[in-house]
Formats: C-alpha cells, structure tokens, sequence
C-alpha cells in the first residue's frame, strides 16, 4: 500500500470519527438574556404603574382575556372568541378549556369574576383603576363562559382587558403576586435577584403552542456604557429598548448584532403639575412650552431618535394631528408670556427618573428653561421614588416620563392623575369617545382631545420615544414595534 493511500485512509478514518462525535446538526441554544435600563419595584402588573413590569410579565408570565398582538391589534387570549351584544353593552367571552395556572391550580370563569371584581373594588390598587369603571356586573354564567355588562356601550371594551393591567389571577396567589407571580402564561418565575436579574423558566403546563426558550433572563443594566459593555463581551444576547443610541453606528458595522429602530406608544414630555401656582396659569405653561426646543433634544439626548409631538398621541395612529407648530420653539414669545403672566423670574422644581432619555432631555432642557428666565432645581430620582413621589404623590413641579401606555390620551380626565388637568369639556369628550361605537365618530373626538390638549398647554410635548433594540443577529422573534410595553418571548428563538 503507499504511503499516499495510507495517509488518505487514516484521514478519512480521523474525519469519520470527528463527524460522529458532533451532531450533524447542532442544537440552537434554548435560553436568553435580555438587558433591561431599569428593575421594576415589583412583578404584579395589576398593582404597579410601572412599565418594567409588563416588560417582563406581560404575555410571558401572565394572559388577559385578550392580548395585543405586534402589529398592535386586539386578538384572543384566555378568551377563545367573543360576542357583543347589540346595543353594545353585553360582552360574553368564551374562555379556553385546560388552562391551569403555574401553581397547577385550573383556570376557569370564576377566576375572572375575581379578576375584574378585585379590579375596580373601592379600595383597588390598580394603576388603571379607569380600564374597569365601565363594569356594572360581572358573571360567571358556566365554567367557560363569563358575561360582562357595561353601564354603558364601550366598543373599545376588547382593548381594554388587553391591558397588563387586567391580566387573569388566581384568588388564592393574588395576595402574593408582587413577589411570587403566578399567571397562565408559558413561562414560570424561576429566580429574582434583586438589583440585578429576574429569570423565567419555561412552563410545561401551559395550555397554548410551547415557546423554544427554555429560560430567559433579564439583566438590570441601567448605565448606556455598561449597557454596550455588556452586548459587546456577550453578557447579553439582546436590549429591547437600547439605553446608548450614541454607539449604533458602531453596532451597526459590527456583523454580529443587528440594530433594528421601530415604533412604540411612548409619548415623552416634559409633566406640569397644574395645579400648582404658578402652572395653574396657561401663560405660564405655554411659556414653558415655547421655550423648548425639541430637535435639539431629540438630538443631544436620543441622538437623532425620536419624532417630534405637539399633544399626548402617537404619531403612527390614524387618528394622529400634527400640533408641534402650535408649540413651536419661540424663546421670545416665552419671555413676553411669562411677563404678561407676572412671572418674569421663575423657580421650578424637575424631578428626573432615571432613564436616560430623562437624564440627558432633562439637562438640556433645563437649560433651555434658565434662557427664557426659569429657573429648575434638578433632582435626580430613582425609580421606586419617583413612582412615590411624583406619580402617586404629585408632589413635583416639573418631570421628564415617556408615557408607554397604549391609546392612554384618556388619562388627562382623571382628576387624581399626577399632572391634575380634568377640564370638564374634556372629561365630557372622554364620555363621548367611551360611549362611541362608530369609527368616523371616534376618529373625530380623538382629534379633538389632541387639540384641546394642546390648546391648554397641559404639557410640553417633546417627541414619541423610538423603540431601537440590539440583538445577537442570529436571534429571531423580537418584535419590532412596541404597540404595548412587553418583551413578548413566546415566539423568540435562535436561527443557527
């Protein structure tokens, strides 16, 4: 035998063996970890406010009667279908069969009655207590069915139990779900360590089609240069919402991310508190908002991401009204207002939650304020005490918050909501706009409530937050767009 003939024998033979020792193909990876900027107080969306809740929990731990799917309509969830009474006040929803909660307790009609009872109860702790104010009764008529009567026709009733919100809970885990959720989605709490890490493991029991993750954990990473640290040494496979736009060019050009800019709900202003003098004058409020210059925000804080706003309404609705030249950069015309109103020489109070968008905008903004002749303490919060002191407390002047619910305009009616506005024309049209069923008539009063908001100058409107995520190239499924506040993991997987 020759030695050439021996050589490719023993070849053939090392490769034989090196291809039966490693799958033909090898398996994708089945776990992930998330970056999120900021930790969430606690894991129960139907008592926090904030948006880190349904972050994680949303759609992963915990299902609503109905769920908001990516291109931002209203599709089944626990209930399988449903039908509306014709006078628009009656809905029955057929609910889904096998569903068991993580705990292994059965999901049935009397877990929703809780639900939506627990809800809008006198003493309730939801943040959108509101979302529920339209229920007369609630009725578990069988074990799969459950009828809901308004006090009055609501045609966006469907939307409103897609909610974090009014996600289904079991009584008997209620109590504890801040810390110990229990829910019917496809992922169970695996582990929380605070300060740093929730991880969800996937739940066998789950009633739907089985996620490919097996576990996913999200990473609390609240510093843009420790955040691009950790996309860059693969600490993290992806950050949803990307807290350190600066480095995209970067990320960019590197193969093995890919930078994908969407849209989400999230209307970023700049909060008054109107009932507190001098806000509680237009003129004042106007002045403020003539002094800010929102491209140069958009650029200094996010650079270059993000849509200029004029009212509390995102700018990829139908419904939109462009109103950002109602409120248009006129550092003079904020001087001449702030004199007819007395006020030449104003000292306000800006409270700033940590993330970055509020930081950075509220630097720039503050000094946007002092050139006009106002004056800003700047207090850095965190989170938990922002929430406290801002949001349930009212106790500010001035805030920088991006307000990430869906379709949430109706928030200026409530009398208790933190920036305190609730002009009764507009509480009425938020009436109206309830109690519309036909889509040319909600369609105007929705352009109304953009206008008298604006007119009023309740707010300043600074631009509609981009959703700019970083991903691992080879990871499939996250979305695009944020048409709610969730990291939906139930399609997310690896393409290798």
């Amino acid at each position: 035998m020759s030695r050439s003939l021996t050589l490719t024998l023993a070849l053939g033979a090392a490769l034989a063996a090196a291809a039966a020792a490693v799958p033909a193909t090898a398996a994708p990876p089945d776990s992930l970890t998330l970056g999120m900027v900021l930790e969430p107080p606690n894991l129960d969306p139907t008592t926090g406010a904030a948006a880190a809740v349904d972050e994680i929990v949303y759609a992963n731990v915990f299902e609503g009667l109905t769920r908001i799917a990516e291109d931002g309509s209203v599709v089944p969830g626990l209930a399988a279908s449903w039908d509306v009474a014709q006078d628009g006040k009656q809905y029955d929803f057929h609910l889904r069969t096998g569903v068991k909660f993580q705990d292994g307790a059965d999901f049935d009609a009397s877990d929703v009655v809780f639900t939506l009872d627990r809800a809008r109860a006198p003493d309730s702790t939801n943040a959108q207590k509101a979302l529920f104010e339209g229920i007369d009764t609630v009725e578990a008529v069988s074990p799969d069915l459950v009828r809901v009567v308004l006090k009055a026709p609501d045609g966006a009733f469907p939307w409103k139990m897609a909610w974090g919100d009014a996600v289904i809970v079991d009584p008997a885990s209620a109590k504890d779900l801040a810390t110990k959720p229990v829910g019917t989605g496809p992922f169970a709490l695996g582990e929380w360590k605070q300060g740093d890490h929730v991880t969800l493991k996937a739940f066998d029991g789950y009633w739907g089609e089985k996620p490919a993750l097996k576990s996913a954990t999200f990473r609390f990473i609240s510093d843009p240069s420790a955040a691009f640290a950790a996309l860059m040494a693969g600490d993290v496979d992806a950050f949803p919402n990307y807290p350190a736009p600066e480095t995209l060019p970067q990320l960019q050009a590197d193969p093995r991310f890919k930078v994908v800019v969407g849209t989400t709900e999230g209307e970023t202003i700049l909060a008054m508190n109107n009932a507190n003098p001098p806000l509680d004058n237009i003129k004042v409020r106007e002045a403020i908002a003539h002094a800010i210059n929102r491209q140069e925000i958009i650029d200094g804080a996010m650079f270059g991401q993000g849509t200029p706003i004029g009212s509390h309404f995102a700018p990829h609705n139908p419904d939109y009204v462009d109103l950002t030249a109602q409120s248009a950069y006129d550092p003079e015309k904020s001087k001449t207002l702030l004199a007819e109103a007395g006020s030449p020489e104003l000292k306000l109070r800006l409270a700033l939650p940590p993330p970055p968008y509020a930081r950075r905008g509220g630097e720039i903004i503050a000094a946007q304020l002092k050139a006009v002749g106002i004056t800003t303490e700047v207090t850095n919060m965190e989170w938990a005490q922002w929430l406290e002191t801002v949001f349930k407390g009212g106790d500010f002047d001035l805030t920088v918050i991006s307000h990430t619910e869906p379709m949430d305009i109706d928030i200026y009616a409530r009398p208790d909501y933190y920036f305190h506005y609730a002009k009764p024309a507009f509480v009425e049209l938020m009436d109206q706009l309830k109690g519309a069923i036909d889509p040319a008539q909600r369609s105007a009063l929705l352009k109304q409530a953009q206008q008298m908001l604006a007119d009023d100058y309740v707010n300043a409107f600074l631009f509609q937050l981009a959703k700019t995520s970083v991903a691992d190239a080879r990871l499939e499924g996250l979305w695009q767009n944020a048409p709610n506040q969730s990291n939906d993991l139930t399609k997310v997987h690896w393409k290798m």
